[in-house]
């Protein structure tokens, strides 16, 4: 890990891919004949109820502070009440492994609004990368407009699109609570998510679905957006939005396979064609090793840390054992190693 510092992230980051991928067939499976705003309100329903079940100990995680509110409730917005619900009619209107596959764009998103808003870098392999990603997108697009002109199809991909968006800009909003404890995020935000999306289904007259459904999409929300979404959170904290998206981009082709699997026929050639982009693309990013003589300003923050990553040597009497959390100081020090963009390394290049 120490050689390697993105792979702990990129395992965080393929593990929160997976249990999301996995939910894409399933909520399009479960989801039929539901309206997108109660969809929406019971995955994030289910999300929450993992956010409550995992909290952490005081001591092992900085708790959320009120000058994060506003952020929380903008990831909230875009993550947990928009893209859900476009998702949701997507799914409705479109081939289940052409959606799953369009979902790797929402890596192409969050890596430019990290480029953007942390300055995090982006060496060749990750633009590389993202290229691969992103004209995969455009063949999919293309593959559905050129399917026997059917519009609604199209219409359903480019929903599906409208949520990659939505949740990119939620990814990249995350980055700024990456040190907060990530059980009391995914909580709140869930929380937030699924009382707005509830109330809007209900209020437009969204009929009530049977109970088994309502218990699928529960599940599936705790699974795919709950535990998932505290995965991406940890593996954010790890190495930072951008490459936590690029490694998050491996989830379409987890959820097209399961797609696939449960009897999805629209297989193309065009599809075909455009996942073997995207994947290549995941494939070239997680080969990155980032190492060079660099600087660290003198800074204080709260997070959970241990002392045997070489960035923690402040004085305990007696030394907790194993992470903990606490406001810390760092003094300014240049040293050289293998690192990421993670919470220590935002300097530029």
């Amino acid at each position: 890990m120490n050689r390697y510092p993105a792979l702990r992230g990129a395992l965080l980051a393929l593990l929160a891919a997976a249990l999301f991928g996995a939910s894409t067939p399933l909520i399009q499976l479960l989801g039929k004949g539901v309206g997108a705003w109660t969809t929406a309100g019971l995955l994030y329903a289910g999300a929450a109820l993992v956010g409550l079940l995992t909290r952490s100990h005081p001591q092992r995680e900085a708790a959320l502070r009120r000058p994060q509110i506003p952020r929380l409730l903008w990831m909230a917005l875009s993550g947990a009440v928009i893209g859900p619900a476009l998702l949701a009619w997507g799914l409705q209107h479109t081939s289940g492994a052409g959606a799953s596959l369009m979902l790797a764009l929402e890596a192409v998103f969050t890596v430019g609004l990290a480029h953007l808003l942390y300055r995090e870098q982006l060496d060749r392999r990750v633009v590389m990368a993202i290229a691969l990603i992103t004209l995969g997108g455009a063949v999919l697009v293309l593959d559905r407009a050129g399917d026997g002109g059917d519009i609604t199809q199209m219409l359903g991909l480019l929903a599906v699109l409208g949520a990659t968006l939505a949740w990119g800009i939620d990814n990249t909003l995350s980055r700024g609570l990456a040190d907060a404890d990530p059980s009391q995020v995914v909580l709140a935000k869930a929380a937030l998510g699924a009382g707005c999306s509830l109330l809007i289904g209900a209020a437009s007259g969204q009929a009530a679905l049977p109970l088994s459904a309502a218990a699928g999409l529960l599940l599936v929300g705790a699974t795919g957006y709950g535990l998932s979404l505290r995965c991406y959170l940890l593996a954010q904290r790890a190495f930072g939005a951008a490459r936590t998206a690029s490694v998050f981009a491996a989830a379409p082709f987890i959820g097209a396979a399961i797609a696939l699997a449960l009897g999805d026929r629209a297989f193309s050639a065009g599809m075909g064609l455009g996942a073997a982009l995207m994947l290549a693309g995941v494939i070239l990013h997680l080969a990155e090793r980032h190492v060079h003589e660099h600087s660290h300003q003198a800074q204080e923050h709260e997070h959970a840390h241990s002392h045997d990553d070489g960035h923690h040597d402040h004085v305990h009497d007696p030394l907790p054992a194993g992470p903990h959390s606490h406001p810390h100081r760092h003094t300014a020090r240049s040293h050289h190693h293998p690192h990421v963009p993670d919470l220590h390394h935002s300097h530029g290049h």
